[in-house]
């Protein structure tokens, strides 16, 4: 069932904010109430309870600065992948603030998002904007330097069908990588309907 409550929460704290953008933190709070399945995240505002989020989300994990006003956090040094013991993570806690506030000294920040690690798989982008003639469009393509330099994307106005949902992911070029080419693990193709689904119903609202 789709919690309403906190989805108004996680927008009205935003706007209350002036912020026109939510951080990953709020956006994988927001996608769970829609019931979208997320990565197990948990935002940490000292190294005590980066620690603790570790333990219950298992190791290995992965750890990023929490910050409203730091979009890329790969660029600043934000970001820490496959911390497998209490010490990398002690450590990788002081070093994302360190890199954080060296080069952005005034941004806010909330700590620090320790989550599950999901090794290989496929990266996949949905999004949607606002068309100023059509109103909400529904975006899918693959990630990385598929959506970056390619451009191999597809598009619908929401909401779509399940029928549509597969049309799309199956326009990309890029789609025989999700089908298992060479001998490659296929993708999830149900999942993967049912979640842009899920995001055109999202875009509605």
């Amino acid at each position: 069932m789709t919690d309403e409550g906190t989805i108004q929460e996680i927008i009205e704290s935003a706007r209350e904010d002036e912020r026109t953008e939510l951080t990953e933190y709020e956006s994988k709070q927001l996608l769970s109430a829609w019931e979208i399945p997320t990565t197990r995240t948990r935002l940490a505002r000292n190294k005590l309870e980066a620690v603790r989020a570790a333990r219950i989300i298992k190791y290995p994990v992965v750890a990023k600065i929490a910050s409203p006003e730091i979009l890329h956090k790969s660029d600043v040094g934000g970001v820490k992948v496959g911390l497998a013991s209490e010490i990398e993570v002690r450590h990788a806690f002081d070093d994302i603030i360190a890199n954080a506030k060296a080069q952005y000294p005034d941004a806010e920040t909330w700590g620090v998002t320790i989550q599950e690690f999901i090794p290989g798989g496929r990266e996949v982008i949905i999004g949607v904007s606002q068309d100023p003639s059509f109103g909400p469009t529904l975006m899918f393509g693959l990630g990385g330097i598929w959506v970056e330099v390619l451009e191999d994307v597809s598009f619908r106005l929401p909401p779509i069908s399940d029928e549509e949902a597969r049309k799309m992911i199956q326009e990309i070029k890029g789609y025989p990588t999700l089908t298992g080419a060479r001998g490659g693990s296929p993708a999830d193709i149900d999942a993967l309907s049912e979640i842009l689904q899920k995001i055109s119903q999202l875009a509605m609202e």
